[in-house]
């Protein structure tokens, strides 16, 4: 069994934080109680009166993927309240991560594809088509903090009469918090942070949009944590793991899985402009300890792989890997060739469980080893001090985040809990079933997406390692996502489109923000629909769902030469799932006249009568797609269930 060990952080720390050992195993079992939270932070006493809304559709959290949920069911018609703990709305494009995470842009679409489209138009009335904001802005996929933040608020604008979202609740994952009738959740309580009063809310489907999945939790449904062991999904990089970036998998790599979450960190925005910049001030809690050993690595130019025209790379990119934003400002990440960076492994372990005074107090932690580590390089007499002037020509920009010191307001919590769905989607639903060739297609797929397999460390470093362990990044596909990895088991009248249901490998891309746009449109879709029924979202036709996506916009499966509001895109979607395609054709080719081969196969595959009929050389791909579409809609829905192609 692990040890733990306390430590105690100071007054300016409200709980203790765990620092836990290398060789903690997997499991829920060992994870120490957080330190009891302050008076002013405990719940409120069941006897304290409580006010009641009532509403159809309930969405906790105001990330990208709540947002979007609580949108698209507002546009649906339904009442929507949306809740949020802090004072902001937008998550971690609203905190930093101003460059967007997609490998394949037009993988991923709808109103993920509307914020980007938003945001380029933005910097477009703003400054003019030919300035260098909207250059740098990179078509809609690259801005500001506070232009996300104020992205975000024009959506939620746009229905006040049906979409109410308030700030500033809390809801704590306890089990005293929801109640639920056979197995259905129907009512939450969260409380007011301003009043200090406990509130009810009843709707008739809940969304978990939390990074943590607090809701789904408490509620009962079964979650993961920690990393799987590459024995038990035979996943790529799966458990225990070595890797230089860009490089092989080192000495120590065993592949087992234990307890251990992914390095949180601040995305930080700095800027050389110096008219706008905050000067980075000494943390009161700094410990120069901590910082040590950037001196050899900067000393000897050891890196922890290959560098590949990092920004900045001979000052503070030796720090931060940065990306260049709007108004000469960056997003700032933690460096994937350092050592010593922006994330704190180990620290952030029991975040996903522990009470909001728990992370608080980590969060505060974060903040000051963060701006601990970036005052050291600039100014500690143990760096080179030409390093120690580059570094100095970066600072906060001033003009963000001024309610807090130039500072992001919420750590980037990348894994939290995994909650166990219908479908646990693993790397090997993101890799090519062969060379050149497309992951596994599903049928019931809700959005496309792609980005690498991605995880940052789980632990600091160590003596000898080619890097910290767990930090990896590995190639993968644009991919389906099917519909049950935001279906939780035991629990009915709930969705989680960002705590979704996944292998630690398969979260690492699942995690990335367009993602989790694109499934908590697909889940405030699917909210309505169940509302319409009267049903639960486990029940509704997937089929139905799929078609409300395209009509939206939605990508379900990707193909390099169509798009959505393409001629035949919807047939070209509906068979593309169905294996109407070989798995390493990329492109849909609707305008091209259909072979013979292929019509016959596509002819017998949906047993279409001889009045669905073509003319070789002259009907096209998309033409005869279509016919073949509107027949099988006429079709009773158990034979529409039974089409498919040999091709998937």
């Amino acid at each position: 069994m692990p040890r733990w060990w306390m430590k105690t952080a100071g007054a300016l720390l409200l709980a203790a934080l765990l620092t836990l050992s290398a060789q903690a195993q997997r499991g829920r079992s060992n994870r120490p109680t957080p330190t009891p939270a302050p008076a002013d932070q405990q719940p409120v006493p069941d006897e304290v009166k409580v006010t009641l809304t009532e509403t159809d559709i309930l969405v906790l959290g105001g990330t990208p993927g709540g947002i979007m949920a609580a949108v698209n069911a507002a546009r649906g018609g339904k009442k929507v309240v949306l809740l949020e703990r802090t004072a902001h709305v937008g998550g971690l494009p609203a905190n930093g991560l101003g460059a967007t995470d997609i490998a394949t842009r037009g993988a991923t679409g709808g109103l993920f594809l509307e914020f980007v489209e938003r945001v380029r138009r933005y910097y477009v009335e703003t400054y003019g088509e030919d300035s260098q904001q909207v250059k740098d802005c990179s078509g809609g996929y690259h801005f500001e903090p506070h232009v996300a933040e104020q992205i975000f608020e024009s959506f939620l604008n746009e229905h006040p009469d049906r979409l109410t979202v308030l700030t500033r609740r809390r809801f704590d994952a306890d089990p005293k918090n929801v109640t639920l009738a056979s197995g259905a959740l129907n009512e939450i309580r969260a409380l007011n942070l301003e009043t200090g009063g406990m509130e009810r809310y009843r709707a008739r489907v809940f969304i978990d949009a939390t990074y943590e999945g607090d809701l789904a939790a408490a509620a009962g449904a079964p979650y993961r944590l920690g990393r799987e062991a590459a024995s038990e999904f035979d996943e790529p990089m799966a458990g225990k793991l070595y890797k230089a970036w860009g490089g092989e998998v080192g000495p120590g790599s065993t592949g087992l899985g234990d307890n251990a979450v992914q390095a949180y960190n601040f995305r930080l925005c700095l800027t050389d402009v110096k008219e706008n910049q905050l000067p980075i001030e000494k943390p009161e809690h700094y410990n120069r300890d901590e910082y040590l050993s950037l001196i050899g690595d900067v000393r000897d130019k050891r890196t922890a792989g290959r560098p590949g025209g990092e920004m900045a790379f001979d000052g503070i990119g030796k720090l931060v890997n940065m990306v260049r934003l709007p108004n000469g400002k960056t997003d700032a990440n933690n460096q994937h060739l350092a050592f010593i960076s922006t994330d704190l492994p180990e620290e952030n372990w029991p975040w996903p469980t522990a009470s909001w005074a728990w992370r608080d107090a980590f969060a505060q932690r974060l903040r000051d080893y963060t701006l601990g580590l970036i005052w050291f390089a600039q100014h500690d007499s143990g760096l080179p001090a030409d390093f120690r002037e580059r570094c100095l020509e970066w600072g906060l920009a001033r003009d963000e985040y001024q309610d807090n010191g130039g500072f992001p307001r919420q750590a980037y919590v990348r894994e939290g809990r995994r909650i166990e769905g219908e479908y646990l989607f693993t790397a090997h639903d993101a890799i090519p079933v062969e060379e050149g060739g497309r992951p596994p297609i599903h049928a019931d797929s809700i959005t496309a997406s792609h980005y690498s397999l991605d995880s940052h460390a789980v632990l600091k470093r160590e003596p000898g390692r080619v890097h910290l362990d767990g930090f990896f990044s590995y190639p993968a596909k644009p991919y389906t996502v099917p519909y049950g990895v935001m279906v939780p088991k035991n629990v009915d009248n709930l969705l989680t489109p960002v705590p979704a249901s996944a292998t630690h490998i398969g979260f690492s891309t699942l995690r990335m923000e367009p993602c989790w746009m694109a499934l908590g449109q697909a889940a405030g879709a699917a909210a309505v629909m169940a509302v319409n029924g009267g049903i639960s979202p486990r029940k509704i036709g997937v089929d139905l769902l799929q078609e409300a996506l395209i009509a939206q916009g939605a990508v379900l499966i990707y193909f390099e030469d169509a798009k959505p509001g393409d001629d035949h895109y919807k047939a070209l979607q509906y068979f593309a799932l169905r294996g109407f395609f070989p798995m390493n054709e990329w492109n849909a080719e609707l305008g091209k006249p259909v072979s013979g081969v292929r019509a016959n196969q596509w002819l017998l595959w949906t047993k279409a009568p001889q009045s669905i009929h073509y003319l070789p050389g002259v009907t096209t791909r998309g033409e005869l797609l279509t016919a073949l579409y509107h027949y099988v809609q006429l079709l009773p829905e158990y034979d529409r269930g039974k089409i498919r192609g040999d091709w998937n």
